[in-house]
């Protein structure tokens, strides 16, 4: 017998018992279902952070912070008048770094293009409308490469007070476009330490595309950066003007993993964290991973069971097919290809299985990227919640029909050591 005449047999006693059948293969394809469609979701958010650390560059870029313990516990403690600030306040001020640290951190000889980055709060950001919005900043790192809808990056150190805007702030601004933003003026106000309301202009040179990196404010150029923080601490005594929430500086590009690990670990005997944009997208990553764990598991259950199924399922084709197997083997047929014959048919019922589950898995993938797109995702494009690579299918389903395979291997040999004289006496 050839192997595709074992193929077509296989196939064909495998719908003797359609209810058998039926019920086993829908143990695998809940099974192959849920792993599919944990996997899909898992590779279309991977995919999109991948896609944002590339946009964003700055790869070679560490953002260092000082290494601290901060006890955020909502235990209840007494007030005592002649405290000058609580624990919480004061673990979130031992959290910022000094020019003492940033001289320290600056002592760090492989990394270079040192920037102290402090916290500038405006009160809001006003356009052509005169309408006033609150708005948070964040300084621009040198190297990065926002995903842009039009217009360019800010400029450099030397170069005028420049933004980029979100999106999502150019009507309420008073635009009419985003061409319409590029090179018009905004103004933000900010307060002295005293309360005193001032101005700063600055030019829009580019509108972001929203995304999970950019979203949290406009991004300033240094010297907008500069004369904010010039009126935020006007004033203000050193040991508050002078008070950062972290250092970015470069590394070389060309440096090893395990070259950057080692910096790392130097700041980190210095008593500072140290990160890269994609160490800290790695972080978000970790949780989907999790996440994605978890769902497999249960996914691996419901495949546990359906094994279980497939065993049940071929033991008692074993057993109807009893004189079916002695009269094969009366005729030649080897112990081989008996156990061929019953494998084949594991195999296919996990292959049925899987690829419906696989199937609908991609159709419900398919419908939730579009109901998705135009709800709560709708504020990021191009983010596919479910990603299904070909290969990724592929691969569970041949995992499955790994797995079908096995489990039809007990009663694949029992077939296959069948006595032919004896099974053909069976009643």
């Amino acid at each position: 017998m050839k192997l595709s005449d074992i193929i077509s047999s296989a196939t064909s006693n495998m719908f003797r018992s359609k209810v058998r059948t039926g019920l086993t293969i829908l143990a695998i394809f809940i099974g192959a279902f849920t792993i599919t469609l944990t996997v899909g979701i898992s590779s279309g958010v991977t995919t999109y952070l991948d896609k944002q650390v590339s946009n964003v560059g700055a790869k070679n870029v560490l953002i260092i912070r000082r290494k601290v313990e901060v006890n955020m516990s909502n235990v209840l403690k007494k007030y005592e008048p002649d405290q000058k600030s609580n624990s919480a306040q004061a673990a979130l001020l031992s959290a910022m770094l000094n020019d003492s640290d940033v001289a320290k951190i600056k002592t760090q000889s492989d990394l270079s293009n040192f920037y102290a980055v402090s916290a500038v709060s405006p009160s809001y950001i006003s356009g052509t409308n005169g309408d006033k919005y609150q708005v948070a900043t964040q300084p621009f790192i040198d190297g990065s490469q926002f995903e842009l809808i039009t217009g360019k990056l800010v400029s450099g150190k030397d170069a005028q007070s420049e933004i980029l805007l979100p999106s999502v702030m150019v009507s309420g601004l008073g635009f009419s476009s985003n061409d319409d933003a590029i090179g018009k003026t905004v103004e933000f106000g900010i307060k002295t330490p005293a309360g005193v309301m001032k101005t700063v202009s600055a030019v829009i040179t580019g509108v972001q595309q929203e995304s999970l990196i950019t979203q949290g404010g406009v991004f300033v150029n240094i010297p907008l950066q500069t004369k904010l923080l010039a009126i935020q601490y006007e004033g203000a005594p050193v040991e508050i003007a002078h008070r950062y929430i972290g250092v970015t500086a470069e590394f070389d590009s060309a440096l090893s993993k395990d070259e950057v690990k080692t910096i790392k670990n130097s700041l980190a005997d210095k008593g500072y964290l140290a990160n890269t944009v994609e160490d800290q997208i790695g972080i978000i990553k970790q949780i989907i991973d999790a996440i994605t764990y978890v769902l497999i598991f249960f996914g691996c259950i419901a495949l546990l069971a359906a094994s279980i199924g497939i065993v049940n399922t071929l033991f008692m084709s074993v057993q109807e097919r009893t004189k079916e197997i002695g009269l094969m083997k009366a005729m030649g047929m080897s112990r081989i290809k008996v156990f061929l014959l019953f494998s084949v048919e594991a195999m296919m019922l996990g292959f049925w299985g899987s690829l419906l589950g696989a199937l609908a898995a991609i159709g419900v993938g398919r419908i939730a990227n579009n109901i998705a797109s135009d709800t709560f995702l709708k504020d990021l494009p191009g983010f596919a919640l479910t990603d299904f690579p070909v290969l990724y299918v592929a691969a569970i389903i041949f995992v499955v029909m790994l797995i079908a395979f096995l489990a039809g291997t007990l009663p694949s040999r029992r077939a296959a050591n069948q006595d032919p004289i004896e099974a053909l006496r069976y009643e």
